[in-house]
């Protein structure tokens, strides 16, 4: 079996109790659409799952669903959890073609935070984002993107715009338009600083402008 591979099988029970009685034999409910093809609800091994969840890159892959002789390529693009227990109760698979363009969420990956200049200088790093979602062909799907802290001061964000992107995929957000362009993370003061700065702003200063020339 490959990395990103599950065996699945056709579910001929459905509904809210069937689906009860199939997870508490170990079996996680899914359904298979798009494509123009009809929609197909399957069994899965609720193990195997579990297993293959493990792997954060199963959330942004292109997978293999094998259904007895046959293959689907498909993409994870729901999945329900108990809001208590966390334990999955159904998966939503979308076909791919490879000829069309798929929008997927990639995680975001910060990397060099322990060198970011705003971070030495007593910043705190806020994340504000942890992934985003990007249109692509189905072999252009990148596992995640990267977000290099290495030169971002304090005070400073990183917006989607910055962010260097594989060939062939885009920002669903920046398509939309330029509004769109969020702010992933931020570097900001410490509360303490940002109160200090405050207090010794002069009288009668706003924005960090002083009095009018000659007043």
């Amino acid at each position: 079996m490959s990395e990103f591979e599950l065996v699945a099988e056709a579910r001929a029970e459905l509904g809210s109790r069937a689906s009860r009685r199939l997870r508490r034999r170990g079996k996680t409910p899914a359904i298979l659409y798009g494509a123009d093809k009809d929609p197909v609800p399957l069994l899965l091994e609720e193990k195997e799952v579990k297993k293959q969840l493990e792997n954060e890159a199963v959330y942004s892959h292109v997978l293999t669903l094998r259904l007895g002789a046959a293959e689907e390529q498909a993409v994870l693009k729901a999945l329900q959890r108990h809001p208590r227990s966390s334990a999955i109760l159904h998966m939503d698979f979308q076909r791919v073609r490879a000829s069309e363009t798929i929008a997927m969420h990639v995680p975001l990956h910060f990397v060099n935070e322990d060198r970011c200049p705003g971070k030495r200088a007593g910043g705190i790093i806020s994340h504000l984002l942890i992934e985003a979602e990007v249109s692509c062909l189905p072999k252009d799907l990148p596992e995640f993107i990267e977000v290099d802290m290495a030169t971002v001061e304090l005070g400073q964000s990183v917006h989607l715009s910055e962010l260097t992107l594989p060939e062939g995929v885009e920002f669903v957000a920046l398509t939309v338009g330029r509004e769109q362009d969020l702010a992933i993370v931020t570097v900001q003061p410490p509360r303490g600083l940002t109160a200090e700065a405050e207090e010794g702003a002069e009288p009668g200063t706003e924005g960090g402008l002083g009095p009018a020339a000659g007043v």
